[in-house]
C-alpha cells in the first residue's frame, strides 16, 4: 500500500462551518430580488458546486445542473458577491477537531494543501481571518483551473506543486465532489461524517474511510502509513 505523503483538504463543510454567511448572503441576494427568504438547512443542501450552483439553486429552488441559467442570473450572482464578500468568516465557525488534527498531520511531516470550489476572492481571507492560512502554504481555488471538483484538476494541480504523486495523497473532504475529484485523480479518499454533502448521506460515497474529525483522520493516516 502507498504510503501516504500529502493530505488534500476540502474548505467549507470539512474545515469551516461556512453555511451562515453562504445562507445570509443568499438570503440578502433572494431580497434584493423581491424574493422571501430560505431556510438555513435547506440552503445548506444547495452548497457543494461553487459559488455560481449555489446561486442559482437559490434563486430557483431547483438543484438539477442542466438547462439554461434563470433569467437575471448574472445580477443575481453580482449581489450574492457582495453580500458575501461583507459577510465573508462572519459567523463561521472552525470544525471541532480541526486544529488538532491539522496539528496532527504536520507532527508526521506531512505538508498540507486546501483544494476547495470557493473562488480565489475569498477564500485566501477567509482562511487568514480564521487563523488558518499557516497551515496552507498551497491553497487551490475553485477558479484556479479550468475545471473545478468533481473533475480531477484541481487535486492533479496540487500534487504537481507539492511534488507529490496522486497515488501518495489523500482527500478530505465532506462531499460527492470531493470523492468523485478523488477518485478520478487517483488519490485516496477519506470522508468527514459532519458536513453538507448537498443533503446526500455520507455513507453513500464511494471512499476509503469515513471520520468523525480530522484528529481521526490523522490517526487513520499514521495506521495505514505504518503498514
Amino acid at each position: 500500500m502507498t504510503t501516504l505523503e500529502l493530505v488534500l483538504l476540502d474548505l467549507d463543510g470539512t474545515l469551516l462551518d461556512t453555511i451562515p454567511d453562504l445562507a445570509n448572503a443568499a438570503n440578502h441576494m433572494r431580497a434584493d430580488l423581491g424574493l422571501p427568504p430560505l431556510p438555513l438547512a435547506l440552503l445548506a443542501t444547495y452548497v457543494g458546486k461553487g459559488m455560481q450552483v449555489l446561486v442559482r439553486r437559490a434563486m430557483t429552488g431547483d438543484t438539477r445542473l442542466d438547462g439554461p441559467l434563470p433569467e437575471g442570473f448574472d445580477h443575481a450572482l453580482a449581489r450574492f458577491q457582495h453580500h458575501y464578500r461583507r459577510l465573508n468568516g462572519a459567523d463561521t465557525r472552525i470544525y471541532p477537531g480541526v486544529i488538532d488534527g491539522l496539528d496532527a498531520m504536520q507532527a508526521q511531516g506531512l505538508p498540507l494543501a486546501v483544494v476547495t470550489n470557493k473562488p480565489h476572492a475569498y477564500t485566501p481571507p477567509l482562511l487568514a481571518r480564521m487563523g488558518l492560512d499557516r497551515y496552507f502554504p498551497i491553497v487551490i481555488c475553485g477558479d484556479t483551473c479550468a475545471r473545478k471538483k468533481p473533475e480531477a484538476d484541481p487535486l492533479l494541480h496540487a500534487c504537481q506543486l507539492a511534488g507529490v504523486a496522486p497515488a501518495a495523497t489523500v482527500m478530505i473532504g465532506d462531499s460527492i465532489n470531493d470523492a468523485q475529484a478523488a477518485r478520478a485523480a487517483g488519490c485516496a479518499a477519506l470522508a468527514v461524517s459532519y458536513g453538507y454533502n448537498e443533503g446526500m448521506d455520507v455513507q453513500t460515497l464511494d471512499v476509503d474511510g469515513i471520520v468523525d474529525t480530522l484528529l481521526e483522520a490523522a490517526g487513520w493516516i499514521a495506521r495505514r502509513n505504518q503498514h
